[in-house]
């Protein structure tokens, strides 16, 4: 069973769908970190690179319960351009209105030289988004490492924002 299976267990949706809008700048570990929540035997072996962007189950940012938003930690220049992103996206009017959860991967903390969560923290200014639920989570996709903490505490969001 893959995280996101557990997670719709675990908050009692098995026949309710959870939205969540997976974001972040080119090679920063989207579809490595969705292939390591999906089953076992859902799992790709071989992630190459997604050209242009594909879309699972959700159809606008609109119909998002949640927002998992990947963060490159090794690219330090990059992060910058992440910022202005999130920025953008936290400004989109079906997203701005509403207090939707975000989850922020810290990605690629296996690699040298990668920023630590405060860091990435700092660097994307994390400290002024003061109108939504927000957690940093240090994660390595290539091993998996930090991303169930990252889906319990999306999971505690979304099930507290149901209450």
């Amino acid at each position: 069973m893959g995280l996101f299976d557990k997670l719709t267990v675990w908050l009692g949706l098995k026949k309710r769908q959870v939205n969540v809008l997976c974001v972040g700048l080119d090679n920063s570990g989207k579809s490595t970190i969705l292939n390591q929540l999906k089953p076992e035997n859902a799992q790709t072996q071989d992630i190459v690179p997604t050209i242009g962007f594909s879309v699972e189950k959700i159809s606008s940012c609109r119909d998002a319960q949640a927002i998992i938003f990947v963060v490159d930690s090794a690219d330090r220049l990059r992060i910058v351009v992440a910022k202005e992103e999130l920025e953008a996206l936290i400004n989109h009017p079906d997203v701005k209105r509403k207090r939707i959860p975000i989850l922020f991967y810290a990605n690629k903390m296996d690699l040298q030289g990668s920023l630590s969560s405060v860091g990435v923290s700092q660097m994307m200014g994390l400290s002024s988004l003061t109108d939504k639920p927000w957690q940093i989570c240090a994660s390595s996709a290539v091993t998996g490492e930090g991303l169930k903490e990252g889906v319990d505490w999306l999971q505690d969001q979304i099930f507290s924002l149901k209450t």
